[in-house]
């Protein structure tokens, strides 16, 4: 009867050991993803707005009929 009890607490052991290794393996890969994903996402937002002060780049915004047209500070000129 020990040896099964023994046993049977050995396997719930190594059990929940893996089980919560994977789950900090787990949350440390989502965090990183996430915090790849930001660092791409402000990248992306800094080189948008050099950009757009460009003097070639148009600000297009929607008119009353629905169609996108330059707005009033039309920078190709």
């Amino acid at each position: 009867m020990t040896g099964i009890l023994l046993r049977l607490i050995l396997f719930v052991a190594i059990g929940l050991a893996i089980y919560l290794g994977l789950r900090r393996i787990w949350r440390d890969w989502t965090g990183k993803f996430k915090a790849d994903d930001e660092e791409a996402r402000r990248i992306r937002r800094e080189r948008d707005l050099r950009e757009r002060e460009k003097p070639g780049v148009i600000e297009l915004k929607r008119d009353k009929d629905g169609t996108y047209r330059p707005g009033d500070d039309d920078k190709r000129r």
